[in-house]
Parts: C-alpha cells; structure tokens; sequence
C-alpha cells in the first residue's frame, strides 16, 4: 500500500513538472512570433528604402528675371501653374503675361513693311516659309513696279517671279499675289476688303492673313496664329490644342477682344527674341516666373543673353522702314537687299 501511493504521488509531481514546462514554452511563442515578424517587417522596409529612385532635379523660376533685358519690367511674384489651374487662375495668368510683355514690348508693330492694305496683304501673303525681313527686301521692287492691284493683275508671271525668287517658293507665291490681285480688281474694285470672310476668298489668304490686314490695316481685332504663336501658347499651357483655328477660339476666349491684335503683337515678339523654338533664353526672360516651360531653355544669365535676338541682342530689326515708336525704343532698321 504504501508502495502504491508513493508511486501515485511521484507520478502526480512528474506530470506537474511536464505541463509547467509546456505552460513556459506556449508562452515563449508568441513573443518569439513577434521578434521574427518584427525583423521581417524591418527587413521589407529597408528593401523598400534601398529600391527608392533618386528623386528627379527641379529647376524653380527665379522670382524675378534673373537677367533684366534693358527696358523690361520683371514679373513682381512667382506664380506656380500647375496640371489641374482653375479657369480663373489661367485668365488671370495668361492676362498677366500679356501685360508683362507690353512693358517688354511697348514698340511691338506687324514687321512687315507696307503703306497701304494691298501692301499688307500682298506682303503677308509671301511671308509664309520665309522670314519678314526677307519680304520686306524684296517688296520693295515689286511695288514699285506694281504698285495697284490693277498693275499686278495684268503682271508677267515670269517678270513676278523674277522679283520673287529670293522669297522662295516664288512660283506658287507669284500665282497667288496675281490671283488675289485680279480678285480684288474683278470683285472688289480694285479695293482690299476690310472683312473676314471676304478676304479668305482671296487666293493665297487664310485665316491667319486676314487677321494680319484687320488687325493692322483696318483697326480690327483679330489674333494671328503663326508659328510662333502656337508653340508659345501650347508652352504657357493657354490651351492644348495644335490646330490653328482652335488655337485662335480658346487664346480668343482668355482676352477681351480689344486685346487681340497687340496680344498677337507681344506674342510673336516674344517667341522671335526670347523664347526660341529649340534654345528659349530662359535666363533672360522678364515672364519666367510665370512660365510652367522654364528649365527647357539656358536658364544661366549671362549665356541666356547670348542667345537673344533682333534689337533685344543689339541686331537690327526686320523692318527697313520701321515705326518711329521702335527707333526712339533703340531699334535698329534693316538693312536692303544686297547691303552688307
């Protein structure tokens, strides 16, 4: 008997010890659960944080241009345009541009030369693939030989196109300029139409064409959507589109329409002197702070004035009979063809 029960009692403490130490382990478990989830999320993080691309260069406009163009006004607070710019924000930014330009460009005048409507639009007419400064060169000649549509109408093509070759494309140029001539001896009396949708009946005359000669020759507001134009509005983030007459309805619909004609003014100007196709002197342009393109260009001062053109880079302009506005301004006339 005695035998039995110490037997029991020693079983007793045995079974004891064992569940103590299950009771020990269970409760180790967990915390050594943790530790390796702990270390694992360690682990994950720091591969996260090691994969992590450099993050990418900035260039922030300076608040002010950084290299003033003798006579220009700087922009006197940094506007940020971003993606999604409320309508208002763009009015306001876009009308800002252009009264920044206006100080810029108080002179801005159409660079074609001419004396009269049939002048412009004639002019106009062979400034396409070409540059003002090489029409106002040759026009001289020609208007002084035809100097009515009636003389031109009545014109030898060959003695046109004669006067004409330096414009290049001088055949297809030369049929339009006598084209438009008859057509306004034949349907307007000799007389340049002083309407849209008259003057786009005119050979050789667009759109754009037709805003020139309203705008310039008869006091009509009209905004001219030339290459300049578009690749400076599509820069500014005024509008996306790439088609002229779209581009003309939604920069129209930024600007009271008195604005047009000096707006298309301060634009073209801006993008033959300033803000070049391939290299924009960003380091010298007076709008920089409100231009979401700045950085495309040389941001650098001094380089940046290197690059500017015309009378802002101390060139003559392309007018051989420019405004008295431009010359008081510092601006240099062109030189005829041939001279230099």
């Amino acid at each position: 008997m005695k035998k039995t029960a110490a037997a029991k009692k020693a079983a007793s403490a045995k079974r004891g010890a064992s569940a103590e130490k299950t009771a020990s382990a269970e409760k180790a478990a967990p915390a050594k659960k943790a530790t390796s989830a702990t270390s694992a999320a360690s682990a994950k993080k720091a591969a996260s944080v090691k994969k992590a691309p450099a993050a990418k260069k900035v260039v922030v406009a300076p608040k002010k241009a950084t290299a003033r163009v003798k006579g220009t006004a700087p922009a006197k607070a940094v506007v940020h345009p971003t993606g999604d710019e409320s309508r208002t924000a763009l009015v306001r930014r876009a009308r800002r541009i252009n009264r920044e330009l206006a100080e810029v460009f108080p002179y801005a005048h159409p660079e074609l030369d001419f004396e009269n409507p049939f002048q412009l639009v004639v002019a106009t007419v062979l400034s396409a693939q070409t540059t003002d400064l090489r029409v106002n060169q040759t026009t001289p000649a020609l208007f002084a030989k035809y100097p009515a549509p009636e003389d031109l109408a009545a014109a030898n093509p060959e003695e046109v196109e004669e006067i004409l070759r330096p414009c290049g494309f001088f055949r297809a140029k030369t049929k339009s300029v006598i084209g438009l001539s008859k057509a306004l001896v034949e349907d307007f009396n000799g007389e340049v139409p002083g309407r849209l949708e008259d003057l786009v009946k005119l050979p050789g005359v667009g759109r754009k064409t037709a805003f020139v000669v309203l705008g310039n020759a008869f006091g009509r507001p009209g905004i001219t959507v030339d290459t300049h134009f578009q690749r400076l509005v599509r820069r500014w983030r005024w509008t996306g589109e790439t088609d002229p007459d779209k581009i003309e309805a939604a920069v129209g619909a930024l600007f009271p329409k008195s604005d047009w004609t000096d707006l298309s003014h301060h634009v073209i100007w801006h993008g033959r002197r300033i803000c070049h196709a391939r290299k924009p002197a960003c380091g010298a342009c007076p709008i920089a702070p409100l231009c979401p393109a700045y950085g495309e260009g040389e941001t650098d001062p001094e380089k940046a004035k290197k690059l500017l053109k015309y009378e802002k880079g101390g060139f003559p302009g392309q007018r051989l009979k420019p405004p008295q506005a431009y010359l008081d301004a510092g601006g240099k006339p062109a030189p005829p063809l041939g001279a230099g």
